[in-house]
C-alpha cells in the first residue's frame, strides 16, 4: 500500500498533483460561474504553443508560456469587445486554435522536441521535479492571495458585469487579472495534467460542488477539495494501473461528479415526492390521535 511513497518522485508528483488539481478547482468556481468554460479549453491549448516557442527559442518555460497565455486572453476579449459580432466562441476558437497549430508546426519541425511535448500534452508525472513543484506552490500562494484581495471586486465582476462599473469596479482590470490567474495556473499544472486535459480539471470540481450546494462559499471550498482528492487519489492509482497521470485525475474526478449527479437526482426526487404527498385532513389525523 505504500510502496509508491518510497520514491522521490513520486512524492513530488503526488504533492504537485493534489495542489494543482486543488488549484484548478479553486479557479474552476469562477470559471463556470463566468460562463466560461470554452475559455479554459481553449487557453490549455494556446499555451501548449506558448510553451513550444518559450522551448525553441531557449527562453524560460514558465515566463514564456505565461505571457503567451495571458496574451492570447487578452487578445480573446479585445476581440470579443473591438468587434461585436464575434462571438466569444469564435474569438476562442480562432485565435487558440491557431497558437496550438504553431506549437504542432514548430514541433514537426524540430522533430528532436517531439517527445518532450508528448508529456506535455499528455502530462507525465516524470517529469515533475522540484522546480515545478515550487511554481506551483508558488502559482497558488499569490492566486489565494489576490482572490483574498480582490475578492468583493471578483465577485462584483463574476455575477453581475455589466452593474459592476457603476459602484467603482474596473471590469476590464479584474477580467486582465483573472486571465493573468487563469493562464498561470494553466502554465504550472501543464506537466502534471497535460494540455488536453487542464480544462477538464478547470470544469469538473466546480460542476460536482454546484451540484451539491447552492452556497457561494461552499461551492469553492468543496470545488478546492474534490480537486486535491482527485490529484491525490488519481496520481495514487495511475501508479498500479500504469495508466497517463492526467487521465487518471480526470476519470477519477469524473466519477466524483456522477455520483454527484446522481445524489443530487435521487434528492430532488425525493424532495419534490414530499411536496406533493397529501396533507391529512382535520378529521383524519383527529381519528388518529385517538385511535
Amino acid at each position: 500500500m505504500f510502496e509508491p511513497f518510497q520514491y522521490d518522485f513520486f512524492i513530488r508528483g503526488l504533492i504537485a498533483a493534489t495542489v494543482a488539481s486543488g488549484l484548478c478547482g479553486f479557479i474552476g468556481v469562477y470559471v463556470v460561474l463566468r460562463k466560461m468554460s470554452y475559455i479554459g479549453h481553449g487557453l490549455s491549448h494556446a499555451v501548449f504553443g506558448g510553451a513550444v516557442v518559450s522551448f525553441v527559442m531557449d527562453f524560460n518555460f514558465y515566463i514564456g508560456s505565461t505571457v503567451w497565455g495571458f496574451g492570447s486572453a487578452l487578445l480573446i476579449i479585445l476581440m470579443t469587445r473591438v468587434r461585436k459580432f464575434i462571438a466569444a466562441d469564435a474569438a476562442i476558437g480562432i485565435i487558440t486554435t491557431s497558437s496550438f497549430a504553431l506549437g504542432v508546426a514548430l514541433i514537426s519541425h524540430y522533430h528532436k522536441f517531439t517527445r518532450n511535448f508528448d508529456a506535455a500534452l499528455f502530462g507525465n508525472i516524470l517529469g515533475v521535479d522540484s522546480t515545478d513543484l515550487a511554481a506551483i506552490i508558488a502559482v497558488t500562494a499569490v492566486t489565494l492571495g489576490l482572490v483574498v484581495l480582490l475578492y468583493r471586486r471578483l465577485l462584483f465582476t463574476t455575477f453581475d458585469p455589466e452593474v459592476a462599473p457603476f459602484f467603482g469596479v474596473d471590469t476590464n482590470w479584474m477580467d486582465a487579472i483573472f486571465a493573468l490567474i487563469l493562464a498561470s495556473a494553466i502554465v504550472v499544472s501543464l506537466r502534471v495534467l497535460g494540455a488536453t486535459l487542464i480544462a477538464a480539471t478547470l470544469v469538473i470540481p466546480p460542476i460536482t460542488a454546484r451540484l451539491l450546494t447552492d452556497h457561494f462559499g461552499r461551492m469553492m471550498g468543496l470545488s478546492v477539495l474534490i480537486g486535491a482528492l482527485s490529484g491525490f487519489f488519481g496520481i495514487y492509482i495511475s501508479y498500479y494501473v500504469d495508466i497517463a497521470s492526467g487521465a487518471s485525475i480526470v476519470l477519477l474526478s469524473a466519477g466524483l461528479f456522477t455520483a454527484a449527479l446522481v445524489y443530487s437526482s435521487l434528492r430532488q426526487r425525493l424532495t419534490s415526492m414530499r411536496r406533493i404527498a397529501p396533507t391529512p385532513s382535520a378529521a383524519q389525523t383527529q381519528h388518529a390521535l385517538f385511535d
